[in-house]
């Protein structure tokens, strides 16, 4: 089995046409926030990784630690051959397994990205029970579902400091 499986072209229509009716989901650049995710949820702020100025050093650290614990969240909260979504707003977005090899780019990053540095990346469950959320110009990563907020509360990412917003 192989990990970033791309989704075929009716598989992306078919998520991204759920995560524009279910999330209302209208991008934005100024109107914040951009999707409406279901009950309980929590939005974090992450801009001040975003406009980094310390050492690229402990940047690395943080954002390392922020895909550690994003992957053994995921891994704990999905089966050994359970795929979940990884998706790169108007790029090819990929099933993913958090239990095998999680190659990266030439970036040194996940193919999507767990951060959003340029663009939405949203860390989906198949059947759209929890998700991580991440908005590039609210400088936010939104985390939805009881089990998703649990993980993260057990395994709290550095990066994860500043509320935005919850519910």
């Amino acid at each position: 089995m192989e990990n970033w499986i791309e989704l075929s072209k009716i598989e992306y229509k078919e998520v991204w046409d759920r995560i524009y009716a279910e999330f209302t989901f209208e991008p934005s650049i100024s109107k914040f926030p951009s999707f409406k995710v279901p009950y309980p949820f929590i939005t974090y702020d992450v801009s001040p990784y975003l406009n980094w100025s310390g050492d690229s050093d402990t940047y690395d650290e943080i954002y390392d630690d922020l895909e550690d614990k994003s992957l053994l969240v995921f891994q704990e909260l999905t089966q050994k051959d359970e795929y979940m979504f990884a998706l790169d707003w108007q790029h090819p977005s990929y099933w993913i397994n958090p239990r095998m090899e999680f190659p990266k780019s030439e970036f040194d990053e996940w193919i999507v990205p767990i951060f959003p540095n340029s663009d939405y990346y949203f860390f989906i469950h198949k059947d759209f029970e929890w998700g991580l959320l991440g908005h590039p110009w609210e400088e936010s990563i939104t985390i939805f579902g009881k089990d998703l907020i649990k993980g993260f509360g057990k395994h709290k990412p550095r990066m994860f400091q500043k509320i935005l917003r919850q519910g």
